[in-house]
């Protein structure tokens, strides 16, 4: 049975006029382009009828399993136009890996690693125009999904599932920058617990976090810090893996197990050596952060995420305490390597680990 993805131009895609304006400012998550990769899975056929299309809304029975169920799993990452006009992605292989451990994990069939990443190469050669060339961090952001379309009512795993991967051209994701942002120090909401979902990448780990964001946002916060469920270690940002350096050269960021395994959080671990940094995976009480931020032990904070690249952290606050991370101003190891991750994925330095896949 065939692998590719085969294109369907759409008839009625946006204008070059249009693209230019959005591609002027294109925000994040605002605009999308003009098709989307599909397949589609069942327990009689396996993965079938793959394919690239016109983007269009999905038709799906009200009784549809992802409605009741939330069977569903997604995953983020990006092509960058290097200054030679090709496109590249920045190791997708983890995406893809990370993709089928949360199919396994929510009871769903695992697309395999190759169709993953020709599904996403099948969108990009499509939808090439839609990637910006770069003034500072624009990208085309691709989000693979996938969710349990079949019609039925009862507590199992669905019989049919439908995949996709849809594009969006991305600026920043945080207006701040590199000025640094805020974290709310959440004391009464969970993101995850020992057997829960909170290593799989799915829509429910989401859900649940939208009441402390807006909590967060209530007081002047970007984003959550949520601790394990004994409130005591942390854990991770909303939206991204958390990293401290130390004053004695450590970077240190929570173990895994109850967190997301993130792209960028393996590749900074990985960078960081370069800056004289030893990374160390081991849990992180909020004591030892609240007394390291005091004591100057601790030197800086940052997040990383596909959509945040590596954020500044400057300052957290809490019900009833708040705390600044140095002088309050974004460290010089966290911009460094900030730096050179970007510098990485829109291919300004070599590339020695093979990180980069070239689409065009």
């Amino acid at each position: 049975m065939s692998t590719s993805f085969d294109l369907t131009r759409s008839t009625a895609p946006a204008s070059d006029a249009t693209r230019r304006e959005i591609l002027a400012s294109p925000g994040f998550g605002k605009f999308f382009t003009d098709h989307m990769a599909i397949a589609r899975w069942s327990v009689k056929d396996d993965w079938y009828d793959r394919a690239v299309q016109p983007l269009k809304p999905f038709s799906m029975h009200p009784s549809a399993a992802v409605l009741h169920y939330a069977q569903e799993i997604f995953e983020g990452l990006k092509a960058y136009r290097h200054a030679d006009g090709s496109i590249w992605l920045f190791r997708p292989e983890l995406n893809a890996a990370r993709f089928a451990r949360s199919a396994q994990r929510l009871a769903m069939p695992v697309l395999p690693e190759t169709d993953f990443i020709a599904s996403i190469e099948a969108l990009v050669r499509a939808d090439q125009a839609w990637v910006p060339t770069a003034t500072g961090e624009e990208s085309l952001y691709l989000r693979p999904f996938m969710f349990a379309s079949e019609a039925f009512l009862g507590v199992r795993p669905a019989q049919e599932y439908i995949y996709s991967v849809i594009a969006s051209p991305a600026g920043s994701y945080f207006a701040s920058g590199v000025s640094g942002i805020s974290l709310w120090m959440s004391t009464t909401y969970t993101r995850a617990a020992v057997g829960g979902t909170g290593a799989a990448k799915c829509g429910g780990n989401y859900a649940g976090t939208l009441v402390a964001q807006l909590e967060a946002q209530q007081h002047g916060c970007e984003q959550v810090l949520y601790l394990d469920q004994a409130g005591e270690n942390l854990e991770e940002s909303g939206t991204m893996n958390l990293c401290v350096v130390t004053a004695d050269g450590q970077l240190r960021t929570p173990s895994l197990g109850t967190i997301l395994e993130g792209v960028t959080r393996a590749s900074v671990l990985e960078v960081g050596a370069k800056y004289g940094l030893r990374p160390v995976e081991e849990p992180i009480t909020m004591a030892q952060l609240r007394d390291g931020c005091a004591n100057g032990s601790i030197t800086e904070v940052f997040a990383s995420g596909t959509a945040a690249v590596v954020t500044p952290i400057v300052k957290f606050i809490g019900a009833h305490e708040q705390f600044t991370v140095g002088d309050g101003a974004p460290g010089a190891v966290t911009i460094a390597i900030r730096g050179h991750v970007l510098d990485l994925q829109f291919g300004r330095i070599s590339d020695p680990n093979g990180w980069l896949r070239r689409v065009l």
